[in-house]
């Protein structure tokens, strides 16, 4: 039995949710989203909050039932509060640069690095070496950063590349040459 599927999701003021067979579309302040549901799950509003039930009692349901409830939680949290990821880039002579919808970035390779931003998410870059990626779509936003991240990621023995805030690196010794 799912304890996670059981629980209800309040709605926020300001927002508004329609639920269907196939998924619930949330509206809010900062924009609006819609989330599929896994097969076996089904969602209603009740009484001012969400509600995910499973269409049987089967139990290879359970693990679909707290999925789909945390991927609507998202959802509405989403489009009330928005995720937030953020990177910083280390190293001598690496930066970034926001051009409309592209980001271009300077990472020790011989040429500049074209990123495309995704349609639904917003990137802010200060000084040049932290970017903040935001959105409503949690998936999306986690993506995007990923992305970022995998262009260069950090070198555990010179400790330079693209790597979350507040990631720690465990620095490796180099060889010793004696």
């Amino acid at each position: 039995m799912s304890r996670i599927g059981k629980k209800p999701i309040a709605i926020p003021k300001g927002v508004t949710v329609k639920a269907d067979d196939t998924g619930v579309e949330v509206k809010g302040p900062k924009g609006q989203m819609k989330q599929l549901l896994p097969p076996g799950v089904s969602a209603a509003v009740e009484d001012g909050t969400i509600v995910t039930k499973k269409i049987s009692d089967d139990a290879q349901l359970d693990k679909f039932h707290g999925l789909a409830r945390s991927l609507v939680n998202n959802a509405v949290l989403g489009v009330t509060e928005g995720w937030k990821r953020e990177l910083d880039i280390v190293g001598v002579g690496y930066r970034a640069e926001l051009k409309g919808q592209q980001i271009t970035l300077a990472l020790g390779y011989s040429h500049p690095v074209v990123f495309e931003v995704p349609k639904g998410i917003e990137v802010a870059i200060e000084k040049q070496t932290h970017i903040t990626v935001t959105g409503v779509d949690r998936q999306l936003v986690g993506q995007v950063a990923a992305n970022l991240r995998r262009l260069r990621k950090p070198d555990p023995y010179q400790q330079k590349g693209v790597r979350y805030t507040g990631e720690v690196l465990k620095k490796k010794a180099g060889k010793t040459g004696a």
